[in-house]
């Protein structure tokens, strides 16, 4: 079991002040999201399953769209501003003087770094403490160090100091041990040597990193511990960076949910947010994407070629090709394939929306269908109701939505357009074709029948020289001489 630590003085600082430029964005990089949530999110829920005493976020660029973020995500936390004063060492200062008289060990998370585990945190708090060291790093060891601070060390294997990229020497830069930017600080040593870092490099920042080399200077103890996993530690500085932290992430959540009992066929082509949640023995085609807070319950189908958005999938169900955002579909019912359910869609117990149907702000039944060809909006719809081919409820006046209301055990013949507000009673019939504008009582028969009226010699008339009308003028006399020639017969 992961080791947490509530009441035994530790504090998170999680920095989510910076820009993100590589990003090339106008959106805040911790803002950025993988898996449902944004970066900071996932730092935050990671942080919090440590249980700390105190949780501090640091923010500055574009601080209000940040500060509500991490106040939804955590609203437990301290939220405090960087000041002008530029650099990570400056962030914690601001962090530290919100923990007030905090005299335990703190932990530093990047609101970049998404994809590290409690275990890790964990293990490097523990590995902290028993060295009673000052200050432990997290490190890891990669192929290509381009970007990142490298991790000094003296002849002996101790950590020296830490050296940002732009400020590293050549045999610097060849360092292939990284700087996560994850750190533990035992906080009295960590206020006293802050203070005495300048802004002497090549950015003009206060370095937190050079707390590093100050602490070796009055010898005292600084640590670093390697990730097990090099690839979760790493930050997400640009959107190559964040598509491959999104796919770690992913391939994370497909296996968890595969050793819960989920059958998903092809781990590669699905994607799950950590917001969603699945059961036991769901099947989860190729192709599908579950998101958001989507809930799927046991033995459903869902996919291939699905996109599921906050919606709630009932037990037994098959949703197939299918589209939808906040719907809810019942337990034994049937979708798709290419249906596309909007915001408000309900489909009861064992009902069926088919083949090409777009449902809006509707209630359908239990027992009820809806086959194919249909637009299904602003709707409500009982039980037992069967809508033929082609249905639409026409909501809109050009003003105002309206609403249809059709009642159980109602079945409507295939074209036919029900133009709201409109009533059709329990247990009603409509006509094929049937434009119904008016309310149909119970049990009655609903049709909008005109006389078929045939125009003799038409095509002829209107479109001379046309293959239709060479083809009509010779069924015409073929038809001439046939009724010729029975006439001759009588």
């Amino acid at each position: 079991m992961t080791d947490t630590f509530a009441d035994t003085g530790l504090a998170v600082i999680v920095l989510a002040a910076g820009q993100g430029t590589r990003m090339k964005s106008s959106t805040p990089k911790v803002l950025h999201r993988i898996g449902g949530r944004p970066l900071v999110g996932h730092v935050l829920d990671t942080a919090l399953g440590l249980e700390p005493e105190r949780v501090v976020v640091v923010v500055r660029h574009e601080r209000d769209l940040v500060a509500d973020a991490v106040r939804g995500a955590a609203p437990g936390v301290v939220v405090v501003d960087q000041d002008e004063i530029p650099g990570t060492g400056r962030a914690v200062e601001v962090a530290l003087d919100a923990l007030d008289d905090f005299a335990g060990d703190v932990l530093v998370l990047s609101g970049d770094v998404p994809l590290l585990e409690i275990d890790t945190l964990a293990a490097l708090v523990s590995a902290h403490r028993a060295g009673a060291a000052a200050a432990t790093v997290l490190s890891a060891v990669v192929d290509d160090a381009t970007g990142y601070g490298r991790v000094i060390r003296d002849a002996d294997g101790a950590v020296s100091r830490i050296v940002e990229q732009k400020d590293a020497t050549a045999d610097e830069a060849s360092v292939s041990e990284i700087n996560a930017g994850v750190y533990v600080f035992q906080v009295p040593a960590l206020r006293t040597h802050l203070a005495l870092v300048g802004t002497a490099n090549a950015q003009g920042e206060k370095y937190l990193t050079d707390v590093v080399a100050l602490l070796r200077a009055s010898r005292l103890v600084v640590a670093a511990s390697a990730a097990p996993d090099a690839a979760t530690a790493l930050g997400v500085n640009d959107r190559v960076q964040l598509s491959e932290a999104a796919r770690v992430l992913n391939a994370r959540t497909v296996r968890r949910w595969q050793l819960e009992g989920v059958s998903i066929l092809d781990p590669a082509t699905t994607w799950i947010d950590v917001t969603a949640s699945l059961a036991a023995d769901v099947t989860v085609l190729p192709n599908t994407h579950i998101l958001r807070a989507t809930a799927i319950a046991t033995r459903a189908t869902v996919g291939p070629d699905t996109s599921l958005v906050d919606c709630e999938v009932g037990e037994d169900a098959v949703v197939t090709r299918t589209d939808a955002t906040l719907a809810v579909i019942g337990a034994g019912a049937t979708v798709g394939p290419f249906a596309y359910l909007r915001p408000g869609t309900y489909l009861g117990d064992k009902g069926k929306i088919g083949t090409f149907v777009e449902t809006k702000n509707s209630t359908i039944g239990e027992r009820s269908k809806v086959p194919h060809l249909s637009y299904i909006g602003d709707t409500t719809i009982g039980t037992g109701v069967n809508l033929g081919a082609g249905a639409i409820t026409a909501n809109y006046d050009d003003v105002t939505k309206h609403r249809t209301e059709i009642g159980d055990e109602v079945h409507a013949g295939s074209h036919n357009v029900f133009v709201a507000p409109v009533r059709i009673g329990d247990g009603a019939k409509t006509g094929a074709g049937a434009v119904i504008r008016k309310d149909v009582p119970a049990g009655a028969l609903a049709l909008s029948v005109a006389p078929q009226r045939n125009v003799e010699g038409w095509v002829e008339k209107n479109r001379p020289g046309t293959g239709a009308a060479d083809v009509a003028a010779k069924a015409r006399s073929a038809q001439k001489a046939d009724d010729g020639a029975q006439e001759e017969d009588r």
